[in-house]
Protein backbone atom coordinates (compact mmCIF):
# COMPACT_ATOMS: atom_id res chain seq x y z
CA UNK A 1 0.00 0.00 0.00
CA UNK A 2 1.32 3.39 -0.83
CA UNK A 3 2.20 5.92 2.03
CA UNK A 4 -0.15 8.44 2.64
CA UNK A 5 0.15 12.21 4.49
CA UNK A 6 -2.00 11.18 7.82
CA UNK A 7 -3.28 13.55 10.09
CA UNK A 8 -3.92 13.11 13.84
CA UNK A 9 -5.84 16.16 15.38
CA UNK A 10 -5.08 17.38 18.94
CA UNK A 11 -7.55 17.91 21.36
CA UNK A 12 -5.75 21.30 22.53
CA UNK A 13 -3.94 24.07 21.52
CA UNK A 14 0.22 23.75 22.26
CA UNK A 15 2.76 26.80 21.88
CA UNK A 16 4.97 26.35 18.91
CA UNK A 17 7.55 27.25 21.15
CA UNK A 18 7.19 24.65 23.90
CA UNK A 19 6.59 22.37 21.62
CA UNK A 20 10.20 22.77 19.57
CA UNK A 21 11.90 22.83 23.35
CA UNK A 22 9.52 19.72 24.31
CA UNK A 23 10.60 17.98 21.12
CA UNK A 24 13.81 19.07 20.05
CA UNK A 25 15.27 21.44 22.07
CA UNK A 26 18.79 19.68 21.91
CA UNK A 27 18.73 17.90 19.29
CA UNK A 28 20.27 18.53 15.47
CA UNK A 29 18.49 17.73 12.20
CA UNK A 30 15.58 19.54 13.24
CA UNK A 31 13.01 21.95 11.85
CA UNK A 32 10.71 24.90 13.29
CA UNK A 33 9.36 26.64 9.91
CA UNK A 34 8.09 29.71 12.25
CA UNK A 35 4.79 31.90 11.51
CA UNK A 36 6.00 34.21 14.46
CA UNK A 37 4.90 35.39 17.92
CA UNK A 38 1.64 35.99 18.83
CA UNK A 39 0.77 34.60 15.27
CA UNK A 40 -3.28 35.02 14.16
CA UNK A 41 -2.56 33.50 10.48
CA UNK A 42 -0.83 31.21 8.65
CA UNK A 43 0.73 27.90 10.15
CA UNK A 44 3.83 26.71 12.01
CA UNK A 45 5.88 23.42 11.09
CA UNK A 46 8.13 21.34 13.22
CA UNK A 47 10.04 18.30 11.96
CA UNK A 48 13.15 15.82 12.32
CA UNK A 49 14.88 14.36 10.10
CA UNK A 50 14.82 10.22 8.61
CA UNK A 51 17.71 11.20 6.00
CA UNK A 52 19.98 14.32 5.72
CA UNK A 53 21.60 15.56 2.23
CA UNK A 54 24.25 17.29 2.17
CA UNK A 55 26.28 16.38 -0.59
CA UNK A 56 25.35 15.93 -3.98
CA UNK A 57 26.64 13.69 -6.89
CA UNK A 58 25.11 16.19 -9.36
CA UNK A 59 22.52 18.77 -9.21
CA UNK A 60 20.66 19.26 -5.62
CA UNK A 61 17.96 20.14 -8.15
CA UNK A 62 18.40 16.73 -10.31
CA UNK A 63 18.51 15.11 -6.65
CA UNK A 64 15.15 16.90 -5.65
CA UNK A 65 13.20 16.02 -8.57
CA UNK A 66 14.30 12.14 -8.63
CA UNK A 67 13.64 11.56 -4.74
CA UNK A 68 10.41 13.78 -4.88
CA UNK A 69 9.04 11.77 -8.34
CA UNK A 70 9.81 8.47 -6.35
CA UNK A 71 7.51 9.60 -3.14
CA UNK A 72 4.79 11.75 -4.53
CA UNK A 73 1.77 12.30 -3.09
CA UNK A 74 -1.23 13.87 -3.87
CA UNK A 75 -2.87 16.08 -1.03
CA UNK A 76 -5.39 19.19 -1.43
CA UNK A 77 -4.28 20.03 1.77
CA UNK A 78 -2.59 23.90 2.08
CA UNK A 79 0.95 24.04 3.56
CA UNK A 80 3.52 21.99 4.04
CA UNK A 81 3.01 18.25 3.61
CA UNK A 82 5.82 16.90 4.49
CA UNK A 83 9.12 16.33 2.49
CA UNK A 84 12.39 18.06 1.94
CA UNK A 85 13.18 21.00 4.23
CA UNK A 86 16.61 22.70 4.10
CA UNK A 87 18.05 25.71 2.73
CA UNK A 88 20.04 26.84 -0.78
CA UNK A 89 23.23 29.20 -0.28
CA UNK A 90 24.14 31.82 -2.63
CA UNK A 91 26.73 30.05 -3.80
CA UNK A 92 24.82 27.95 -5.93
CA UNK A 93 24.45 30.84 -8.52
CA UNK A 94 27.69 29.44 -10.04
CA UNK A 95 25.47 26.33 -11.07
CA UNK A 96 22.24 28.56 -11.53
CA UNK A 97 23.91 30.91 -13.76
CA UNK A 98 26.18 28.96 -15.38
CA UNK A 99 29.46 30.70 -13.82
CA UNK A 100 32.85 29.94 -13.11
CA UNK A 101 33.12 28.56 -9.57
CA UNK A 102 35.46 31.03 -7.68
CA UNK A 103 34.37 30.88 -4.12
CA UNK A 104 33.66 28.48 -1.83
CA UNK A 105 31.64 28.58 1.40
CA UNK A 106 32.52 27.09 4.51
CA UNK A 107 28.56 25.96 4.09
CA UNK A 108 27.64 23.80 1.75
CA UNK A 109 26.03 25.62 -1.24
CA UNK A 110 22.32 23.23 -0.15
CA UNK A 111 21.42 21.28 3.00
CA UNK A 112 18.65 19.39 3.25
CA UNK A 113 16.58 16.87 5.79
CA UNK A 114 13.76 14.86 4.67
CA UNK A 115 10.94 15.22 7.33
CA UNK A 116 8.63 12.13 7.44
CA UNK A 117 7.35 13.13 10.71
CA UNK A 118 6.13 16.62 11.59
CA UNK A 119 3.37 18.92 13.87
CA UNK A 120 1.28 21.86 12.76
CA UNK A 121 0.15 24.44 14.12
CA UNK A 122 -2.73 25.87 12.46
CA UNK A 123 -2.67 29.91 13.93
CA UNK A 124 -6.00 30.73 12.53
CA UNK A 125 -8.06 27.90 13.70
CA UNK A 126 -5.70 27.06 16.83
CA UNK A 127 -5.62 23.29 16.05
CA UNK A 128 -2.12 21.20 16.21
CA UNK A 129 -1.89 18.16 14.06
CA UNK A 130 -0.06 15.26 13.70
CA UNK A 131 1.65 14.57 10.30
CA UNK A 132 3.00 11.29 9.70
CA UNK A 133 3.94 9.51 5.76
CA UNK A 134 3.19 6.24 6.22
CA UNK A 135 0.41 3.61 4.81
CA UNK A 136 -1.77 3.19 8.03
CA UNK A 137 -1.60 4.55 12.11
CA UNK A 138 -0.29 1.14 12.83
CA UNK A 139 2.90 2.33 11.40
CA UNK A 140 3.10 5.53 13.05
CA UNK A 141 1.80 4.73 16.37
CA UNK A 142 4.69 4.93 18.24
CA UNK A 143 5.52 8.21 17.39
CA UNK A 144 2.15 9.37 17.84
CA UNK A 145 1.85 8.37 20.86
CA UNK A 146 5.41 9.44 22.22
CA UNK A 147 4.87 12.87 20.54
CA UNK A 148 1.02 13.60 22.40
CA UNK A 149 2.39 12.23 25.62
CA UNK A 150 5.90 15.01 25.17
CA UNK A 151 3.14 17.87 23.78
CA UNK A 152 0.59 17.15 26.92
CA UNK A 153 3.75 18.05 29.13
CA UNK A 154 5.05 20.83 27.52
CA UNK A 155 5.27 23.78 29.07
CA UNK A 156 6.52 27.33 27.95
CA UNK A 157 10.22 27.79 27.55
CA UNK A 158 11.92 30.00 30.32
CA UNK A 159 12.96 33.05 28.85
CA UNK A 160 16.51 33.20 27.90
CA UNK A 161 19.22 34.70 30.35
CA UNK A 162 20.35 38.00 28.55
CA UNK A 163 23.70 37.33 26.30
CA UNK A 164 27.18 37.74 27.78
CA UNK A 165 28.85 41.27 26.08
CA UNK A 166 30.03 40.38 22.66
CA UNK A 167 31.61 42.35 19.56
CA UNK A 168 30.23 42.17 16.34
CA UNK A 169 33.28 42.83 13.80
CA UNK A 170 32.40 44.38 10.17
CA UNK A 171 33.48 42.41 7.02
CA UNK A 172 34.49 45.75 5.96
CA UNK A 173 35.99 48.92 7.55
CA UNK A 174 33.15 52.10 7.07
CA UNK A 175 35.49 53.69 4.50
CA UNK A 176 35.91 50.51 2.71
CA UNK A 177 31.59 50.00 2.44
CA UNK A 178 31.31 53.82 1.19
CA UNK A 179 33.62 53.48 -1.69
CA UNK A 180 32.01 50.34 -2.42
CA UNK A 181 28.97 52.09 -2.04
CA UNK A 182 30.61 54.45 -4.68
CA UNK A 183 32.25 51.54 -6.97
CA UNK A 184 28.77 50.15 -7.22
CA UNK A 185 27.29 53.96 -8.53
CA UNK A 186 30.14 54.34 -11.02
CA UNK A 187 29.50 51.07 -12.45
CA UNK A 188 25.24 51.84 -12.79
CA UNK A 189 26.24 55.23 -14.00
CA UNK A 190 28.67 53.69 -16.96
CA UNK A 191 25.69 51.45 -17.92
CA UNK A 192 27.18 48.18 -16.47
CA UNK A 193 23.89 47.73 -13.78
CA UNK A 194 20.85 48.42 -13.55
CA UNK A 195 20.95 48.31 -9.80
CA UNK A 196 23.15 46.80 -7.37
CA UNK A 197 22.66 44.79 -4.27
CA UNK A 198 25.60 45.46 -1.92
CA UNK A 199 26.20 42.98 0.84
CA UNK A 200 28.90 42.82 4.30
CA UNK A 201 27.96 40.59 7.33
CA UNK A 202 29.59 40.77 10.97
CA UNK A 203 31.03 37.85 12.70
CA UNK A 204 30.91 37.81 16.46
CA UNK A 205 32.81 35.15 18.12
CA UNK A 206 29.93 33.31 19.88
CA UNK A 207 28.04 29.92 19.29
CA UNK A 208 25.11 30.34 21.64
CA UNK A 209 22.83 27.89 22.31
CA UNK A 210 20.48 28.10 18.91
CA UNK A 211 17.01 27.41 20.55
CA UNK A 212 17.46 30.15 23.10
CA UNK A 213 18.61 32.60 20.49
CA UNK A 214 16.11 31.83 18.00
CA UNK A 215 13.60 32.48 21.05
CA UNK A 216 15.33 35.64 21.80
CA UNK A 217 15.18 36.50 17.94
CA UNK A 218 11.20 35.67 17.26
CA UNK A 219 10.39 37.42 20.97
CA UNK A 220 12.21 40.92 19.30
CA UNK A 221 11.70 40.27 15.74
CA UNK A 222 8.66 38.33 14.51
CA UNK A 223 8.08 37.37 10.88
CA UNK A 224 5.77 35.21 9.15
CA UNK A 225 8.73 33.73 7.63
CA UNK A 226 10.91 32.91 10.36
CA UNK A 227 12.87 29.90 10.73
CA UNK A 228 15.01 27.50 12.92
CA UNK A 229 16.90 24.86 11.20
CA UNK A 230 19.62 22.66 12.35
CA UNK A 231 21.73 20.85 10.15
CA UNK A 232 24.53 18.78 11.32
CA UNK A 233 26.74 21.59 13.04
CA UNK A 234 25.03 24.14 11.66
CA UNK A 235 21.79 26.30 12.98
CA UNK A 236 19.97 29.08 10.78
CA UNK A 237 18.03 31.44 12.57
CA UNK A 238 15.68 33.55 10.46
CA UNK A 239 13.17 36.34 10.61
CA UNK A 240 12.93 36.91 7.46
CA UNK A 241 10.16 38.81 5.95
CA UNK A 242 11.06 37.84 1.87
CA UNK A 243 8.89 34.98 0.60
CA UNK A 244 11.47 34.30 -2.65
CA UNK A 245 9.27 32.36 -4.28
CA UNK A 246 6.14 29.74 -3.71
CA UNK A 247 5.02 27.14 -6.88
CA UNK A 248 1.50 25.67 -5.90
CA UNK A 249 0.80 22.29 -7.21
CA UNK A 250 -1.37 23.27 -9.99
CA UNK A 251 1.59 25.39 -11.12
CA UNK A 252 0.97 28.55 -9.94
CA UNK A 253 4.00 30.73 -9.59
CA UNK A 254 4.97 33.31 -7.28
CA UNK A 255 7.53 35.73 -5.90
CA UNK A 256 7.48 38.81 -2.91
CA UNK A 257 10.71 40.80 -3.57
CA UNK A 258 11.07 43.80 -1.11
CA UNK A 259 13.08 47.13 -1.56
CA UNK A 260 13.06 49.84 0.12
CA UNK A 261 13.67 50.37 4.36
CA UNK A 262 12.80 52.74 6.59
CA UNK A 263 13.51 51.99 10.21
CA UNK A 264 10.51 52.22 12.63
CA UNK A 265 10.26 55.24 14.29
CA UNK A 266 10.57 55.94 18.29
CA UNK A 267 6.30 57.62 18.42
CA UNK A 268 3.25 57.19 15.88
CA UNK A 269 3.87 60.83 14.42
CA UNK A 270 7.87 59.34 13.50
CA UNK A 271 6.84 55.76 12.70
CA UNK A 272 4.12 57.52 10.30
CA UNK A 273 6.76 60.27 8.73
CA UNK A 274 9.25 57.38 8.33
CA UNK A 275 6.34 55.32 6.40
CA UNK A 276 5.91 58.03 4.33
CA UNK A 277 8.72 58.63 3.61
CA UNK A 278 9.50 55.25 2.31
CA UNK A 279 6.42 55.48 0.19
CA UNK A 280 7.32 58.81 -1.76
CA UNK A 281 10.92 57.97 -2.14
CA UNK A 282 12.03 58.33 -5.76
CA UNK A 283 14.93 56.45 -4.96
CA UNK A 284 13.23 53.40 -3.47
CA UNK A 285 10.70 53.06 -5.53
CA UNK A 286 12.95 53.05 -8.39
CA UNK A 287 14.90 50.34 -6.97
CA UNK A 288 11.51 48.05 -5.98
CA UNK A 289 10.64 48.39 -9.56
CA UNK A 290 13.54 47.47 -10.90
CA UNK A 291 13.55 44.14 -9.03
CA UNK A 292 9.52 43.43 -9.99
CA UNK A 293 11.04 43.84 -13.33
CA UNK A 294 13.65 41.10 -13.55
CA UNK A 295 11.16 39.08 -11.26
CA UNK A 296 8.93 39.23 -14.37
CA UNK A 297 11.45 38.27 -16.15
CA UNK A 298 12.97 35.63 -14.49
CA UNK A 299 9.07 34.27 -13.79
CA UNK A 300 8.38 34.55 -17.64
CA UNK A 301 10.94 32.28 -18.64
CA UNK A 302 9.15 29.34 -16.73
CA UNK A 303 5.97 30.37 -17.25
CA UNK A 304 2.84 30.11 -20.47
CA UNK A 305 2.82 33.52 -22.28
CA UNK A 306 0.59 35.93 -20.98
CA UNK A 307 0.29 34.53 -17.59
CA UNK A 308 2.73 36.63 -15.78
CA UNK A 309 1.35 39.68 -13.88
CA UNK A 310 2.34 41.93 -10.76
CA UNK A 311 -0.65 41.69 -8.32
CA UNK A 312 0.44 43.61 -6.03
CA UNK A 313 2.35 46.60 -6.49
CA UNK A 314 5.11 49.12 -3.75
CA UNK A 315 3.00 48.26 -0.91
CA UNK A 316 4.35 48.69 2.58
CA UNK A 317 4.49 46.10 5.02
CA UNK A 318 6.02 47.31 8.83
CA UNK A 319 7.88 44.97 10.47
CA UNK A 320 8.78 45.07 14.38
CA UNK A 321 12.46 47.03 13.46
CA UNK A 322 11.64 48.25 9.39
CA UNK A 323 9.19 49.25 7.65
CA UNK A 324 9.26 47.67 3.45
CA UNK A 325 8.62 48.21 0.32
CA UNK A 326 6.75 45.18 -1.50
CA UNK A 327 5.67 43.51 -4.41
CA UNK A 328 3.73 40.44 -5.56
CA UNK A 329 4.89 39.21 -9.30
CA UNK A 330 2.87 35.76 -10.23
CA UNK A 331 2.68 33.39 -13.33
CA UNK A 332 1.30 29.80 -14.30
CA UNK A 333 3.96 27.50 -15.03
CA UNK A 334 4.19 26.42 -18.84
CA UNK A 335 3.48 22.64 -19.33
CA UNK A 336 6.85 21.21 -19.89
CA UNK A 337 8.29 23.18 -16.94
CA UNK A 338 7.89 21.84 -13.25
CA UNK A 339 8.31 23.81 -9.58
CA UNK A 340 12.33 22.62 -9.61
CA UNK A 341 12.93 24.35 -13.24
CA UNK A 342 11.33 27.50 -11.83
CA UNK A 343 13.37 27.58 -8.63
CA UNK A 344 16.68 27.10 -10.30
CA UNK A 345 15.65 30.37 -13.08
CA UNK A 346 14.97 32.31 -10.44
CA UNK A 347 17.76 31.38 -8.28
CA UNK A 348 19.80 33.92 -6.76
CA UNK A 349 16.44 35.90 -6.00
CA UNK A 350 16.86 39.47 -7.84
CA UNK A 351 16.48 41.18 -4.70
CA UNK A 352 19.92 40.08 -4.00
CA UNK A 353 21.58 40.33 -6.68
CA UNK A 354 20.60 43.57 -8.46
CA UNK A 355 19.75 44.27 -12.28
CA UNK A 356 20.81 42.69 -15.17
CA UNK A 357 21.30 39.70 -12.35
CA UNK A 358 24.23 38.02 -14.61
CA UNK A 359 26.34 41.03 -14.55
CA UNK A 360 25.38 42.13 -10.79
CA UNK A 361 26.33 39.08 -9.47
CA UNK A 362 29.52 39.07 -11.69
CA UNK A 363 30.61 42.97 -10.25
CA UNK A 364 29.04 42.20 -6.96
CA UNK A 365 31.64 39.50 -6.53
CA UNK A 366 34.12 41.85 -7.49
CA UNK A 367 33.63 44.23 -5.28
CA UNK A 368 33.08 41.92 -2.16
CA UNK A 369 35.27 39.29 -2.31
CA UNK A 370 33.73 37.09 -0.67
CA UNK A 371 31.49 33.86 -0.57
CA UNK A 372 28.33 34.76 1.03
CA UNK A 373 27.35 31.60 2.54
CA UNK A 374 23.81 31.00 2.82
CA UNK A 375 23.03 34.39 3.72
CA UNK A 376 21.59 35.90 0.41
CA UNK A 377 20.30 32.42 -0.47
CA UNK A 378 16.92 30.88 0.46
CA UNK A 379 15.51 28.64 2.94
CA UNK A 380 11.96 26.92 2.80
CA UNK A 381 10.61 23.36 1.61
CA UNK A 382 9.80 21.02 -1.30
CA UNK A 383 6.83 19.57 -0.60
CA UNK A 384 5.58 15.81 -1.76
CA UNK A 385 2.57 17.07 -2.81
CA UNK A 386 4.46 19.62 -5.00
CA UNK A 387 4.13 22.99 -3.44
CA UNK A 388 7.21 24.65 -2.79
CA UNK A 389 8.03 27.72 -0.03
CA UNK A 390 11.13 29.24 -0.59
CA UNK A 391 11.98 32.58 1.90
CA UNK A 392 15.03 34.86 1.60
CA UNK A 393 17.76 34.31 3.76
CA UNK A 394 17.56 37.53 4.76
CA UNK A 395 17.45 38.89 8.81
CA UNK A 396 19.33 35.78 9.90
CA UNK A 397 21.93 34.45 12.12
CA UNK A 398 24.20 31.75 11.18
CA UNK A 399 25.75 30.02 13.91
CA UNK A 400 28.22 26.79 13.84
CA UNK A 401 31.31 26.17 16.01
CA UNK A 402 33.30 29.07 14.33
CA UNK A 403 31.01 31.51 15.79
CA UNK A 404 28.19 33.35 14.25
CA UNK A 405 27.56 35.42 11.33
CA UNK A 406 24.87 38.20 10.80
CA UNK A 407 24.58 39.44 6.47
CA UNK A 408 23.43 42.66 5.80
CA UNK A 409 23.05 44.39 2.64
CA UNK A 410 20.94 47.13 0.43
CA UNK A 411 19.90 48.28 -3.04
CA UNK A 412 22.25 50.26 -4.67
CA UNK A 413 20.76 52.70 -7.09
CA UNK A 414 22.37 55.89 -9.35
CA UNK A 415 20.56 57.93 -6.36
CA UNK A 416 22.15 55.92 -3.54
CA UNK A 417 23.76 58.47 -0.42
CA UNK A 418 26.50 56.33 0.51
CA UNK A 419 25.93 56.99 4.13
CA UNK A 420 22.40 56.14 3.88
CA UNK A 421 23.32 53.18 2.68
CA UNK A 422 25.82 52.12 5.25
CA UNK A 423 23.05 53.47 8.09
CA UNK A 424 20.41 50.96 6.47
CA UNK A 425 23.09 47.99 6.49
CA UNK A 426 23.49 48.45 10.42
CA UNK A 427 19.80 48.81 11.14
CA UNK A 428 18.98 45.60 9.50
CA UNK A 429 21.41 44.09 11.48
CA UNK A 430 21.05 45.58 14.61
CA UNK A 431 18.09 43.42 16.78
CA UNK A 432 20.11 40.33 15.32
CA UNK A 433 23.37 41.47 16.52
CA UNK A 434 21.43 42.28 20.02
CA UNK A 435 20.37 38.85 20.80
CA UNK A 436 23.72 37.68 20.37
CA UNK A 437 24.78 40.44 22.88
CA UNK A 438 27.04 42.31 20.25
CA UNK A 439 25.99 46.00 21.19
CA UNK A 440 29.57 47.42 20.31
CA UNK A 441 30.55 46.67 16.94
CA UNK A 442 33.90 47.33 15.36
CA UNK A 443 34.84 48.75 11.62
Amino acid sequence: MRPLVLRHPLRHWVDPAAAFVALHGASTDVVWLDTGANATTGASYIGAASRVADTFEGSVFDFLRADLAEHALESGADGFQLGWVGWLGYELRFETLGQPRNRESRYPDAALIFVDRAIEFDHASQTVTLLALASDWAEAAAWRDATIAALDSAAPPAAAPAPAPATAVWRYPDADYLAMVDACKAAITEGEAYQLCLTTEATVDVSPDPVATYLALRASSPSHHGALLRIGPIALLSSSPEQFLTVSPDGVVESRPIKGTRRRGATVTEDEALRDELESSDKERAENLMIVDLMRNDIARVSEIGSVEVTSLLAVESYAQVHQLVSTVRGRLAPDIDALDAVAVCFPAGSMTGAPKYSATMILDGLEQRARGIYAGAFGYFGLNGRVDLAMVIRSIVIDEHGSTVGSGGGITALSVPVEELEEVRIKAAALLAVLGAGDVST
